[in-house]
């Protein structure tokens, strides 16, 4: 079955994310940063940063939201009973600290059939209060039988 290429070029509506101190201090305790910079605000004004600093891979909890609507989308056609996770890429800008309010758009990149699997490709850029870029994303599905 080749896949529908259609949606290559469709952008879904921005999310906002609001980025709370806990939130970060939680996320790196879950992934096991101990940096103080993730914990604690004096040691990371100290470090030159505004606020807590969130650890990179952060970006999936402000940028989950934006990509959600793109991956669910029935335009885009994946099928989820044979979908695996085939790679994430990041092009990282400003820092994300807490009290950043974390604005991210996601659209659909490419759609292709390869050796019998189909490739959904998706970006997502995410921009802070002041415009500036913080990340670039590109995310990648690969549906296994089409």
């Amino acid at each position: 079955m080749p896949v529908e290429t259609g949606a290559v070029g469709k952008e879904y509506p921005s999310t906002t994310y609001e980025v709370g101190v806990e939130k970060i201090r939680e996320y790196a305790g879950a992934v096991g940063e101990d940096n103080p910079v993730h914990h604690d605000r004096d040691a990371a004004r100290q470090a030159g940063f505004r606020d807590v600093v969130a650890p990179p891979m952060f970006t999936v909890v402000y940028a989950a939201p934006a990509l959600g609507p793109a991956v669910l989308d029935p335009e885009v056609g994946i099928n989820f009973a044979t979908m695996v996770h085939g790679g994430q890429e990041f092009i990282w800008g400003e820092p994300v600290c807490a009290g950043d309010r974390i604005t991210t758009s996601a659209r659909v990149t490419e759609i292709f059939a390869k050796d019998g699997m189909g490739f959904y490709v998706f970006e997502s850029v995410s921009t802070n209060q002041d415009g500036e870029e913080v990340v670039r994303g590109t995310w990648t599905n690969i549906v296994r039988g089409v």
